[in-house]
This record gives structure tokens, sequence and C-alpha cells, in this order.
């Protein structure tokens, strides 16, 4: 499954170990705080988002991209005249607030990033009203601002044609609330999955890779009716109302990750040393099983790779789980009590599939080290 992924021009092995040598080396810069009122919440690093704090208020703040499935609408608007900007730009402001969120902290304000080859990209009056309607929608949806941004062209960087889209945040951790680091995580605690809409803004590289390999086209139905480019471009969930009900309901969670690259493996990114055992799943998306299948990728892999229906994975104390599950209802999403916690090394135990993850196999910055 490397290889695959590697041959679509996304390496893990390579990405981690530099996000990790990041993590460390901008932690040496945290001193700067010093005089401005505020300081570095600990076990910050290695999170989602950057939490600070001032007085009695968490602030969180990330910075986020969509990657590559904007080449997946353009080559989709190309080959059917249908235009699917809009959701992109709102699977963008996704990729930035849910990282937010999983810190507790609800959205205040977006900045947008839009990077083009050249100015002509935006010579598409259209396609360019369905990208600006489409970020604001997400912001809307997230209960933020629109705040500002950037948006330059740059001729020898972005290939001509391309669009790049990324952005920042900011987020406030509710009062009375901590920030969520997934540092209390202990056996007994119970573990929810919330819904993905599908293929959500992480493997889009991979997703053109398999369809440009095999015999998988974007205009083939699915059996809803939809066309396999309609349900990849499916825009992600947003979670900010699902935690804002969280707040809302009393019921605080320990631990909040969307599942994205690197798939269950995320369930581990707490630096608890425990057993994440697993016994319920949700229904795997139609789209991401044609590509999973297409691809000849096994349980072990797709689940590793892709969210396989899996959008955010919640840890809330024995006993909570059912009170997630109502909270993600409550706001449209469906969740379900997948499983539980256990004293035991490092480790997802996916029952269902017969499948254990080990922690070395995560080389991801662990969310909760102090």
């Amino acid at each position: 499954m490397a290889d695959l992924y590697r041959d679509a021009g996304v390496d893990y092995d390579v990405l981690d170990v530099v996000k990790q040598m990041a993590v460390t080396t901008a932690a040496a810069s945290a001193g700067s705080l010093e005089g401005s009122g505020m300081s570095e919440l600990a076990g910050a690093r290695g999170t989602t988002a950057y939490v600070l704090e001032t007085g009695d208020e968490q602030l969180g703040i990330v910075m986020e991209g969509l990657g590559t499935k904007a080449l997946l609408a353009q080559e989709y608007l190309d080959a059917t005249g249908e235009d699917h900007f809009a959701a992109i730009a709102i699977d963008a402001v996704a990729a930035i607030v849910n990282d937010l969120v999983s810190v507790g902290a609800l959205p205040v304000t977006v900045l947008a990033y839009f990077a083009t080859g050249d100015a002509n990209w935006y010579a598409d009056v259209d396609r360019s009203r369905s990208l600006l309607e489409g970020w604001a929608e997400g912001c809307r949806l997230a209960g933020a601002s629109w705040g500002g941004g950037e948006s330059p062209a740059l001729p020898g960087v972005v290939v001509p044609g391309a669009l790049e889209l990324a952005g920042c945040a900011l987020g406030k951790v509710p009062k009375g609330r901590r920030a969520v680091l997934g540092d209390r995580i202990a056996a007994g605690d119970e573990i929810v999955f919330v819904a993905s809409s599908g293929l959500h803004a992480n493997g889009a590289s991979l997703a053109r890779h398999i369809v440009d390999s095999t015999e998988l086209s974007w205009s083939q139905r699915l059996s809803d009716g939809k066309t396999l480019g309609e349900a990849l471009l499916t825009p992600t969930h947003i979670y900010a109302p699902f935690v804002r009900a969280l707040h809302e309901r009393d019921a605080w969670p320990k631990y909040l990750n969307p599942i994205t690259g690197h798939g269950l493996v995320k369930v581990m990114r707490s630096a608890a040393e425990v057993r994440y055992v697993i016994e319920d799943l949700p229904a795997v998306p139609e789209a991401l099983r044609i590509l999973t299948d297409a691809a000849g990728m096994d349980e072990r892999d797709a689940y590793s790779t892709l969210n396989m229906g899996v959008g955010m994975v919640v840890i809330v104390e024995p006993g909570g789980g059912r009170a997630i599950v109502e909270a993600a209802e409550s706001v449209g999403l469906p969740a379900l009590v997948a499983g539980h916690v256990e004293d035991g090394r490092r480790s997802v135990d996916v029952r269902p599939l017969g499948v254990v993850y080990e922690g070395a196999e995560s080389h991801l910055p662990q969310s909760g080290a102090r």
C-alpha cells in the first residue's frame, strides 16, 4: 500500500519524519511568548492545532490545506462540464476547522489562501464565483467569520491551470472547558466514531491515481445514481456544530481527532500508552469501496489509508458514549459507540477486521505529550 500511495506522489514515511522534526524544532520558539501575556499550553505540541492560554482563556490556532482535491474538481469539470468548486471550497474550510475543533476550540474566524499558476484562473467568472460562495458557505457552517486572506498568482511555482487552497483559523475553547489533548485517556473509556461523508479532504491524490491506472471512470454510476466523481467530490463534514453540541450538552470528551490520512491509525495519535479496541465499524461509503477494490487493497491497507466511513474519533469517559452519539445525531451526523480503551501497549485492535495496528506504525507527532 505504501508503494501505491508513493506512486501517487505521497510518501508518509518521508512526510511524517519531517512533521516530527518540525514539531521539535518549533518548540524551541516557545520562549518568545514571554511578555506577550500568553503562554503555550503544556502538551499542545503535536496536536491538530496549537493552543495558547491567556488569563482564563484558551485559544486554538491552525493552518491547513486542501491538498490535491482541486485537481479532482478540475478534471471532473473538464470531463463533464459540472462545477464542484463550491464543494471543494467547503472541503478546504472543513480541513482547517476540523483540526481546530479537535482541540475543543470553536471557530471564530477563518482566513483564506488561494494560490494559482497565473491570474487567468479567475477569468472563468462562474468558477471563481462558485469557489468564493463555497468558502463563504463553509465559514457559515463552521460558525465563523471569513476574515480575509491572500490570493497570489505564482507562475513557476504553481502549474498553469492549477489551484491550491489553504487557510488558517482562530478558535476559542468554551469558557469552563479545557482544551482536548488526549492526555487523560484511560482504560474503560469509550470510543465513538462519527460518520464521514465520503473521501473528505485526504486521499484525493490516491483516488486520482487509482482512476487513472485502472478501468474506473469519473462518470461511472453508483447504486444511488451519482457518478463516482460526484461522490468523491461530496464536501467534507464540518464538525464544528458537533463539538459545539458536545459543549452545550455537557458531554465534553477526552480526545477528538479527524480521521484523514493514516485512517484508523489516527485513533492512537494521543501519547497515551493504551490499547484501543474497536468492536464495531460504520458502513463504508460505496465510492471508497470501489477505489479500494480497484486498487486491490486489503482491509488492513484500506483502513490505514482512507477514512472508510469514519470521519472523527471521539473518546469519552466510561458510560459517556451514548451522549456523544446523541450529540452527533442532533446535528445530523450518524455515529456509533465503536469500542473501548484497555490497558496495554499502544495499538488499535480492529476486531471486525482481525487487524491490529501497533504504535510503532504511527510516526505522527503525538498529542498530549509533555
